[in-house]
């Protein structure tokens, strides 16, 4: 039997295990002195109270492999198999350290998704379409359907992420300053900046018009926000109905994440269609 385990970077809540039949490592995150469990002693609105409380940066840290080692080992003794989805070696530690942690096990594969949060989601979606399939084989699935996978998100204040080194300081200078917006995606597993724009509603225009033009609705589309919905629902509005009725997922995303985007962010995660 296979068995799927991610950590919180992927923005699967405890309350979706079965949903998405995934077993959930959280990340730690530290936030005025004190170290949290994402998703366990910290949900998303606890998070935002207690950064609201904060004048400090939130941080992250790796999910605890001893926790780790002990849940997968609870299903390889039993036979099964074990697929872990980390979200990108490019941001976060988790794929090398849990990579080495079970290098020796051929029961384990550890799996680099290169992506974050619900590209995370649509990896875990497809690895239960083959699921009757060899590790190898789901993990060639998994590469196939990567390059196709669209995160476009905008964040309200860019603070966060210069304070977790997912943006150059010039990058932050020049969107702070010139109001310019600027919108955040994946490339080759790092955070990247798709286009600027000058104010909310540009931005918003470019990830409506990016998603009409190429997005594969078989696959759904995740719509991601952190804190409010404000943004949120000015994206959806601007968008065509057809694909306001893909929306799969209106996703909070996991403080994990959020404290590296901040409150009010905001945009769309969707499959491209296949060349």
């Amino acid at each position: 039997m296979l068995r799927i385990v991610v950590d919180s970077g992927s923005s699967i809540k405890q309350e979706e295990k079965e949903l998405y039949q995934a077993e959930i490592l959280p990340i730690q995150v530290e936030l005025s002195g004190e170290s949290y469990l994402d998703g366990v002693n910290l949900d998303v609105d606890a998070f935002y109270e207690k950064l609201a409380a904060s004048n400090d940066f939130p941080k992250t840290s790796l999910p605890s492999l001893e926790e780790a080692k002990e849940l997968v080992e609870s299903y390889t003794t039993k036979g099964d198999e074990v697929l872990v989805i980390t979200i990108s070696s490019e941001i976060s530690g988790t794929y090398q350290a849990l990579r080495m942690l079970f290098e020796e096990n051929p029961k384990v594969a550890v799996f680099d998704s290169r992506l974050a949060v619900g590209g995370v989601r649509f990896l875990v979606e497809e690895a239960r379409k083959y699921e009757t399939e060899s590790l190898a084989v789901i993990q060639e699935k998994l590469n196939s359907l990567i390059p196709r996978i669209v995160i476009a998100a905008v964040p309200e204040k860019l603070d966060y992420l210069l304070a977790g080194g997912r943006l150059s300081r010039t990058e932050w200078m020049v969107g702070s300053l010139l109001s310019i917006k600027p919108v955040i995606g994946f490339g080759n597993g790092k955070v990247e900046v798709l286009t600027k724009k000058r104010g909310l509603k540009q931005s918003m225009q470019y990830i409506v018009d990016l998603l009409e033009a190429e997005c594969d609705p078989s696959y759904g589309v995740i719509a991601s926000y952190t804190h409010q919905r404000k943004n949120l629902d000015a994206l959806i509005a601007m968008t065509d109905e057809k694909f306001q009725k893909q929306i799969k997922a209106n996703d909070n995303l996991t403080p994990s994440i959020a404290c590296h985007w901040g409150p009010n962010a905001f945009g769309y995660i969707f499959v491209k269609k296949n060349s």
